[in-house]
């Protein structure tokens, strides 16, 4: 997983650095439309290194966060599976309603809402999930403070 997130990050900075490349280029006409354009063109590789950068943060944080878990014992328990390799509905479902008594009976613990983060993405609802997981990441921060 590792290698492919490399690859995808390194194919956006070279695309990145060929839209700066010609954004500089349009700039460097002088013309008020071409100047506008490099601008909005240079605003949108910014925006996205904004975002993939926001990514790889997200990414790092919940694979310290797992790490620490394991290390204190806590092991994701198997759900049953379908043919195809997803988790079945029932059992995210059950998984989800419990971690998330776990998260409201306990909302300052990092590893409740770690917990919450996976069980999110079991029941197939990973933007729920990335807001968990960045709580999580938050409250361990704080933790550490």
């Amino acid at each position: 997983m590792k290698r492919w997130a490399l690859l995808v990050v390194g194919a956006v900075v070279l695309v990145g650095g060929y839209l700066v490349v010609r954004a500089v280029e349009l700039m460097s006409t002088g013309t008020a439309t071409a100047v506008l354009l490099g601008i909005g063109v240079l605003l949108l590789v910014a925006l996205g290194a904004v975002l993939v950068l926001g990514e790889i943060r997200l990414a790092a944080g919940s694979q310290r966060l797992g790490e620490r878990l394991f290390a204190e014992g806590f092991v994701e328990e198997d759900l049953p599976t379908l043919p195809s390799g997803r988790v079945e509905r029932d059992a995210a479902d059950a998984l989800f309603e419990r971690r998330k008594a776990e998260a409201e009976a306990s909302p300052d613990d990092w590893r409740s809402w770690f917990r919450l983060a996976t069980s999110y993405d079991a029941a197939r609802d990973p933007s729920r999930g990335r807001r968990a997981m960045r709580r999580a990441i938050e409250l361990e921060r704080l933790t550490r403070s």
